[in-house]
């Protein structure tokens, strides 16, 4: 081992987090392995020189990066054998990364920023996305790029009603709670004698939990948050380097300029009655504000500075209209939602359909059921495996009055949609119980607002709709924050516009009537308190049982029956020795099968067959069809059947589909029997190869 690196451990659970530094990618400005287990990830930090000019906001990446090596695989994929387009798995490991370290950059930082977390080894045991951020966390904290961390991480879940620290891929299989929270530590005030811990990212996935439960999970998990927040400050004071230092520009004379052109003119704007006014005088302030810095000053420094005042004047007036006086730019309450509505069945043909709406933002669900053989085959280097329920989210640049090219799905519509997905899940119906596929589909039409809390809504509508028997409607809600202190603060219920873009939190909670099924957090500022949260979460369930009062106003229940347009899908067990007979020599009679009724046929090893019909009728036949093929014939038993082949020993005779038995020659008169005569039989005897013989009774009808 070379003398350069550095070992930290710490007990973490049952398991070592296992900290090296060994300068491997010395040129970026911090890096870090992390093990786990035998899960190991490198975390690299890097930032450029200079300032970036042509932006105005923080220029920061984050990127996940799975290697198939880690799990000891080779792509799946024929030709294409190296890692290509990150899973959709990766994609939210990356957001959920992101999303937690982001806050703690400071505001006036423009030099570009790229992390990236490549996961080495994978044990199959440990998920790579809490020593992925903990890696991050210390590859900012070790670096020089100014970064206000360090932040920690850890995952909870609860399996026989007791809390489980960063439990293993099968116990999150028996857990009702897969909690991740982020946080960093607070520094006591003059009246706490401990620092407590904030809480600055959260992303959750439950079975109908209570907000107890979750707030229980929190008090569990904070001693395990400071124990690594005070581990990796150990492991920073011993190596980590000096900070760059950023000046922050300041021009106090154009400072005085910009609130002075912006007096009033602001405060006019972000309150009108109408939410399409307020967002397009909004923006054509903005614009002409914009016009008036280019032309005065056309330093690129200055421009930022302006704009960057142009929005902190956005964010005081909005938090001070807030704290003091309660006023939205809406007019609403605080915990007060915006007008709703629900619709179903919009959609002609298609297997289910919902809308919701509130306020501004709308979301169209439609949904589409399919065969068993229609479910998503995962093949990444976590997961192998199939899904059968798909939750897609789409985001067209319409729906927010934009003109951008048509490409495929980013990462925000990739980290909504499995959001709703999420929230969704803990209400579908078991294969037993509905043997379909089901994939939803989210078009947002309109958007000011929470669009992925609406897509549950109407997911959910559509669901019903389509007569899936859920166990119960679904909703979500976003919720924000405007905050001055931990003792002076607003929380806000169903956010848009500048109370989102300009609040310090964004908490998406998503559930039903008898609890949380997801949870998504950030947050602007360092972290929020549990008594914050707790507030947030009570505030959140009371909106949520209200949209829920709305939705079933529309749709009580699943429809009793599924769509005339949705395929029928039937079941029938069968004797496993028996499915190669329904597929026949090189699949020929599955095939035909397939071919003549227009069906899908899929079999399970276990000898359980669905059959997908659109048309009843056609389902019946194949049912029937692969009843003759598979039934067991008994001795006594009496058939009319085909006479297949004539040879000197005996004939053939069909009895059921692929199903023959032989008349022996000294049971009939030689030329007696033609191929193609009708003849009725009687089983005589079954030999222990499960060969068929038969004697001859009649002749029915000649060839």
């Amino acid at each position: 081992m070379s003398e350069e690196t550095k070992n930290f451990k710490l007990e973490l659970g049952n398991r070592v987090l296992n900290i090296q530094i060994r300068n491997l990618a010395e040129r970026a400005n911090g890096e870090v392995l992390v093990q786990y287990g035998d899960t190991l990830v490198l975390a690299t930090s890097v930032m450029s020189k200079y300032d970036s000019e042509e932006t105005s906001f923080f220029p920061l990446s984050v990127n996940y990066e799975e290697r198939y090596y880690a799990a000891g695989k080779i792509r799946g994929a024929r030709y294409i054998k190296r890692e290509g387009r990150p899973s959709d798995e990766a994609v939210v490991t990356s957001r959920l990364i992101d999303r937690a370290i982001r806050p703690r950059f400071p505001e006036n930082l423009y030099r570009e920023v790229q992390v990236i977390i490549t996961c080495l080894s994978l044990d199959g045991e440990n998920d790579p996305d809490i020593p992925g951020l903990i890696a991050a966390s210390l590859a900012l904290s070790i670096s020089d790029i100014p970064w206000q961390g360090p932040i920690s991480t850890i995952r909870i879940g609860k399996v026989n009603n007791e809390f489980i620290l960063n439990p293993t891929y099968e116990q999150r299989e028996e857990s009702n709670l897969d909690l991740v929270l982020a946080g960093l530590e607070k520094q006591p005030s003059s009246s706490e004698t401990t620092p407590d811990i904030l809480i600055n990212m959260i992303e959750c996935k439950a079975n109908e939990v209570t907000e107890e439960t979750i707030l229980e999970a929190l008090e569990f998990g904070k001693k395990y948050l400071k124990k690594l927040i005070d581990f990796q400050r150990e492991i920073s004071k011993k190596i980590g380097k000096e900070k760059i230092s950023i000046e922050e520009f300041q021009d106090l004379t154009l400072e005085t300029e910009v609130k002075k052109w912006l007096e009033g003119k602001l405060e006019k704007v972000l309150y009108l009655p109408n939410s399409l006014d307020r967002m397009e005088k909004t923006n054509e302030l903005k614009r002409e504000f914009s016009d008036f810095i280019e032309e005065k000053y056309a330093e690129p420094e200055k421009t930022r500075f302006a704009l960057a005042l142009f929005e902190k004047e956005i964010e005081r007036i909005v938090h001070e209209n807030i704290l003091e006086k309660e006023k939205r730019s809406d007019g609403r309450k605080l915990d007060e939602i915006r007008e709703t509505q629900a619709e179903v069945a919009l959609i002609p043909r298609t297997h289910g359909s919902g809308l919701f709406i509130r306020g501004q933002t709308k979301a169209l669900s439609i949904l589409t059921l399919g065969a068993p053989g229609d479910v998503q085959l995962l093949e990444g280097m976590e997961i192998v495996g199939k899904k059968r329920f798909m939750h897609h989210y789409n985001f067209p640049p319409y729906s927010a009055g934009e003109i951008k090219p048509i490409r495929g799905p980013g990462r925000r519509e990739i980290g909504h949609g499995i959001l709703a997905e999420n929230s969704l899940l803990p209400l579908i119906p078991s294969f037993d119980e509905f043997p379909y596929t089901i994939r939803v589909v989210s078009e947002i039409l309109s958007s000011n607002g929470s669009t992925s809390m609406a897509s549950v809504s109407s997911s959910s509508l559509a669901l019903m709709d389509a007569g899936v028997p859920i166990k119960r409607p679904g909703a979500g809600i976003a919720l924000g924050l405007m905050m001055a202190s931990n003792e002076r603060y607003k929380i806000l219920t169903d956010i848009q516009g500048p109370e989102d873009h300009h609040g310090d939190m964004d908490l998406k909670v998503a559930g039903t009537k008898k609890g949380i099924t997801a949870i998504q957090m950030d947050v602007k500022i360092p972290g929020i308190t549990k008594q914050i949260f707790a507030e947030a979460l009570n505030q959140g369930r009371k909106a949520r049982l209200e949209i829920l009062e709305k939705i079933q106003k529309v749709l009580p229940q699943p429809r009793p029956n599924l769509s005339p347009w949705a395929p029928r899908i039937y079941t029938l067990q069968i004797n496993p020795e028996k499915i190669g007979d329904v597929i026949g020599p090189g699949g020929k009679i599955i095939r035909r099968i397939i071919d003549e009724y227009n069906v899908l046929i899929d079999i399970e090893e276990d000898g359980k067959v669905f059959i997908t019909a659109e048309k009843e009728e056609n389902g019946k036949k194949a049912i029937s069809l692969i009843k003759n093929i598979t039934r067991e014939v008994k001795i006594g038993e009496v058939f009319q059947g085909r006479v297949k082949k004539v040879l000197d020993f005996g004939a053939f005779v069909e009895i059921l589909s692929n199903q023959e038995g032989l008349i022996h020659v000294s049971k009939f008169q030689k030329g007696r029997i033609k191929v193609g005569d009708i003849v009725s039989v009687k089983v005589a005897e079954i030999d222990l190869q499960g060969r068929i013989n038969l004697s001859l009774i009649k002749i029915l009808k000649k060839r």
